[in-house]
């Protein structure tokens, strides 16, 4: 069996913030939108709240009018605000029950191309069960499976699940399984909360997998708080909220009747970092890039240049797991290497940086059961 994890960046459609050239170009939008988010949920618009909310659709570019470069203002019910022909705005709506609507980030198509060589990265990896984090719902995911993810006119994986996360991006964590490993159960954790309040940015997606011999697998997906927008000490403190609550989740899985867990995805830290350590130094997990017969082709990340720095991907597996490990590898062809795309063998189908599958490769680990 192969086990792998592969943050593929949406798959058609892609919010335009997070699709810019650098993270500079596009993290004020993201940073705006997550703050306006927050302020339309309260129940009711104090002056205070108000100046805050006229400050994000300004940095939003909304202020003139309800769509702008990265976003949308939705006003379906009631109005949130008034626009005057002297230039003023005001917020009139009193909080959150006196109208319906919201902000979303507008989107675009994904390059035809980097599509079609996120199916080939998945394709020749061959994973039996694959993480897939960055999924905008399931529906997306099933129609790129069965456009473009066969064997023999057959589709690769029938079994295919997505549940909608925390983020209001539409960036999603889920699972994709071939038949010999059909899913039986899951579970989402996207409400879980600690003494702070809600845990997870995304989802801790948990999915059980039936096994030969009447056996179970269980794989907890997650995509914890990046790096890219945020204070580092907030994003941080986030990342080991979250880490920690990976550990409970599995230790209440271990402890149990189901020894074979594995925990994958993109946990956007370094495996030496405080905010994992809940997770990589506080459990008995293992991380398949410590196997002697790992195949990293000298490069151990899995992001961007895939330095050490940039090792953000994981496929971390029970001890029971582990001891059937007989090797892993990370899979670069589909991630445009370096500026010139030269650091390492790309398909030649990538001419462009926008042809990539994805700036994240896929990770994966072999197993005997």
């Amino acid at each position: 069996m192969r086990i792998a994890s592969y943050n593929v960046e949406n798959l058609f459609n892609r919010a335009r913030a997070l699709d810019q050239p650098t993270w500079a170009a596009g993290r004020p939008a993201l940073e705006a939108f997550q703050q306006i988010c927050e302020l339309l949920e309260e129940p009711v618009y104090t002056d205070d709240v108000k100046r805050h909310i006229l400050r994000e659709l300004q940095r939003l570019g909304l202020r003139r009018g309800d769509t702008a470069r990265f976003a949308r203002l939705r006003q379906n019910r009631g109005r949130l605000v008034k626009r005057s022909r002297d230039g003023r705005v005001e917020v009139v709506a009193g909080g959150r029950a006196d109208w319906i609507g919201w902000v979303e980030l507008t989107t675009d198509r994904v390059d035809e191309l980097g599509m079609l060589n996120t199916a080939r990265v998945v394709q020749d990896v061959g994973a039996d069960i694959l993480g897939v984090v960055e999924a905008e719902s399931r529906l997306a995911l099933r129609r790129f499976a069965e456009a473009g993810l066969t064997v023999a006119d057959r589709v690769r994986y029938p079994h295919i699940m997505v549940v909608d996360g925390n983020d209001e991006r539409g960036i999603n964590v889920g699972m994709m399984s071939t038949s010999a490993y059909p899913l039986v159960g899951q579970r989402s954790h996207v409400d879980d909360t600690d003494a702070i309040g809600r845990v997870f940015s995304r989802d801790c997606a948990e999915y059980h997998l039936a096994l030969p011999g009447d056996r179970r697998l269980v794989v907890l997906v997650n995509h914890f708080k990046s790096k890219g927008y945020g204070g580092k000490v907030a994003s941080d403190a986030i990342r080991r909220r979250q880490a920690r609550r990976v550990a409970e989740i599995y230790r209440d899985l271990v402890g149990g009747d189901t020894p074979l867990v594995a925990v994958l995805g993109d946990l956007n830290d370094t495996p030496e970092s405080d905010p994992l350590a809940p997770l990589l130094r506080d459990t008995d997990l293992r991380d398949i890039s410590t196997h002697p017969r790992f195949d990293d082709a000298g490069r151990p990340g899995t992001y961007g240049y895939c330095t050490a720095r940039n090792k953000l991907d994981y496929v971390l597996l029970s001890p029971a797991l582990y001891a059937r490990a007989t090797g892993g590898g990370i899979f670069r062809s589909g991630v445009w290497g370096g500026r010139r795309g030269t650091l390492w063998p790309i398909y030649d189908t990538m001419t462009k940086q926008v042809h990539a599958g994805s700036d994240h490769a896929a990770i994966y680990a072999d197993l005997d059961l």
